[in-house]
């Protein structure tokens, strides 16, 4: 962790964060304002559950944000076969991104062998099935820290880098917390400077967002995103 904050334009700020919309009841209605506030905050991603995925591809059209969605969540208890499938159908809707939700239980208990297994299936059907071609659609990888010990942490880590995610994040939001400062340093530290790292989960203020920024992410996932970039 730096020493101060780091200072960052509401602009340069806004690329940090994927508005999100993620609850169950949400309607037709509100997923398309939270497309029109992502359009004209000009954040990274607006990240939906994959019912709306074809419809956010859609409206984001001719815009620079992404469509980005979430894979076997909010549990990351369904089979790699499933998420695979899931991947590979949100992929072919319009998603740019993906973010996993990893099996939980394997990581408590230590695992590594089928928490690779597991990330690996979405990576690969990520990477192989992208709507732009070569390299296609980015992993994010969903360790559910608040579910996890430091050492469970870093193992889900080391097992995304090893099957070759992209990011690694901390929480759905859905669980009993959110990102904490401290573990996505822990994150950071352990996949190193060229993997993202994802805070998600309560990030709910300008301050908050650069506390995480400031700990080593690269990305904030939130729903908060306008009172975020408004909170001067």
């Amino acid at each position: 962790m730096t020493d101060s904050a780091p200072q960052l334009s509401t602009a340069e700020l806004a690329r940090y964060i994927d508005h999100t919309l993620l609850r169950p009841e949400a309607s037709r209605e509100d997923i398309l304002n939270v497309v029109a506030e992502a359009r004209e905050a000009q954040v990274k991603s607006v990240c939906v559950n994959p019912r709306w995925v074809r419809e956010v591809h859609t409206a984001l059209e001719g815009s620079d944000v992404l469509t980005c969605t979430v894979i076997g969540f909010p549990l990351g208890a369904s089979s790699s076969a499933v998420k695979a499938f899931e991947t590979t159908q949100a992929i072919a809707d319009g998603a740019d991104e993906v973010d996993m939700v990893i099996d939980i239980a394997a990581a408590r208990a230590g695992d590594r062998a089928r928490l690779e297994e597991d990330i690996d299936a979405v990576v690969q059907a990520a990477h192989a099935s992208g709507p732009t071609g070569e390299g296609g659609a980015l992993v994010k990888v969903i360790v559910e820290t608040a579910l996890l010990d430091d050492d469970a942490i870093v193992l889900a880590c080391e097992a995304a880098v090893a099957a070759g995610a992209d990011f690694v994040k901390t929480s759905t939001g859905f669980s009993t917390a959110g990102a904490t400062a401290e573990h996505v340093a822990l994150m950071r530290a352990t996949v190193g400077p060229e993997i993202g790292v994802k805070a998600s989960g309560g990030v709910r203020s300008r301050q908050d967002a650069l506390t995480m920024i400031q700990a080593g992410a690269t990305r904030i996932g939130a729903s908060s995103a306008l009172a975020i970039l408004g909170d001067d």
